[in-house]
């Protein structure tokens, strides 16, 4: 019985091996985690538009609007167009006294149809006045420079811009946020110094976030509108600007401030969101994406982002649940027939193979939060560290989730989201 554990912890050893091999092309990215494109200042100041979908956002926008007003980058060369979804929301009020344009759009049922409804609105003169349109969650915060980078990001030939996200509850202060919303930070430089920046110097397809996302006119103008209806619009912009050539980048010198949610609850249902709306773009996209690579004979890095980045993760889980499984059923049947099995199942397959997979993501977070220091700095050293060795269990959650959003029924409704209470406040 002993061989049969040893057996199974050497599956466990091999998958790992080749689960390591098969992430070599993400090593490389987070090897780039350092790395950001040279800063251009603009030659011109263009026209950009600020784009903001706020249905029933009156209770949270204020603090974006006050973001907007402090701007470096002159007024008369940036609009800010808000989209509301009834004439009688006090948002409107709101956005025009800033000189906002209101844009009621009745029909809309998702961020992705506000848009379209926005974006199909513009005469042909009224899109040729913009060079460019941002996209901006109204719960968002702008640093002051944040409209004046996206200028410069305009210097460099590429269709859309990411731009950084830090996080817009510590700016209430010491103290502010949650232990569910410090794992759900990292996220952001999972995404982007972990992959994004590396992605930029490749000219790799970037992961895109749904805002502080930056698309010239020429985007809006071959999509005819905002064509995207999905639980996450901007995977399924990343799949469909495959396919049509589009260019992207990250610009890490233009931050917003993005809220995160407090409660656990909240946290859980926008990642179970999010996988359902990956779900729904790769049936939509997938089949044509890999006829592109396959065509285009595209490099390695594009072909591990959009077809292999989970082959390591199956291949691992493999070994992993075939240890589990295996340990289990020996340690129930070693302990009815006594002697010492159930403690070697126990160790080998159980403790050894769940501590090995906890360390692995336990670096990973520590790679993530080095990246974030800057915006980490103020929760406290205490804090950090409770989030570092949290944050692994953030991560393993994926795996029930993931599973729940393959048994119950999608939701393609947009669901309001919790807000917190956000005092406006100068910033430093």
């Amino acid at each position: 019985m002993l061989s049969f554990i040893y057996g199974l912890l050497a599956l466990f050893g091999a998958c790992t091996l080749l689960a390591a091999i098969l992430y070599l092309p993400k090593f490389a990215q987070l090897a780039g985690a350092r790395k950001k494109p040279v800063h251009r200042c603009a030659n011109e100041q263009r026209t950009i538009a600020l784009v903001i979908p706020a249905r029933n956002e009156s209770a949270t926008i204020g603090a974006l609007f006050a973001g907007i007003a402090r701007q470096t980058y002159p007024r008369s060369r940036f609009d800010v167009n808000v989209i509301v979804k009834d004439a009688a929301d006090p948002t409107c009020a709101m956005a025009e006294r800033i000189g906002a344009n209101v844009f009621v759009v009745p029909e809309q049922t998702c961020k992705g149809a506000a848009l379209d409804g926005y974006f199909q609105s513009l005469s042909a003169e009224a899109l040729k006045r913009y060079d460019a349109f941002v996209i901006v969650d109204a719960d968002a915060v702008l640093s002051e420079r944040y409209v004046e980078e996206l200028n410069n990001a305009l210097e460099y030939d590429r269709d859309i811009f990411v731009t950084r996200k830090n996080i817009k509850n510590y700016l209430a202060g010491k103290g502010a946020g949650t232990l569910a919303c410090d794992c759900s930070a990292l996220t952001y430089p999972i995404l982007d110094e972990l992959g994004n920046a590396y992605r930029t110097e490749k000219n790799v397809p970037l992961n895109f976030c749904g805002q502080g996302m930056m698309v010239r006119r020429r985007v809006i103008e071959e999509l005819g509108g905002w064509p995207y209806r999905s639980l996450t619009e901007d995977y399924e912009l990343k799949m469909d600007g495959y396919l049509r050539g589009f260019t992207s980048m990250f610009w890490p010198y233009a931050v917003l401030y993005t809220e995160e949610a407090e409660g656990y609850r909240e946290n859980y249902r926008r990642r179970l969101r999010w996988l359902r709306g990956y779900s729904q773009c790769d049936r939509k996209y997938k089949k044509r994406v890999k006829e592109k690579i396959r065509r285009d004979e595209a490099s390695l890095a594009v072909r591990f982002d959009f077809l292999h980045f989970k082959d390591a993760f199956y291949v691992y889980m493999a070994g992993l649940t075939a240890a589990l499984c295996g340990g289990v059923a020996l340690f129930v049947t070693g302990v009815f027939a006594g002697g010492t099995l159930w403690a070697y199942a126990l160790l080998l397959l159980i403790a050894l193979p769940l501590g090995v997979t906890y360390c692995i993501l336990f670096v990973y977070g520590l790679l993530a939060m080095h990246a974030y220091r800057d915006v980490l700095a103020p929760l406290g050293r205490a804090r950090r560290l409770r989030l570092a060795f949290v944050h692994p269990f953030h991560l393993l959650e994926y795996i029930p989730i993931y599973v729940h959003s393959r048994t119950e029924k999608e939701v393609g409704e947009w669901q309001e989201t919790a807000r917190i209470a956000f005092a406006v406040k100068e910033e430093e």
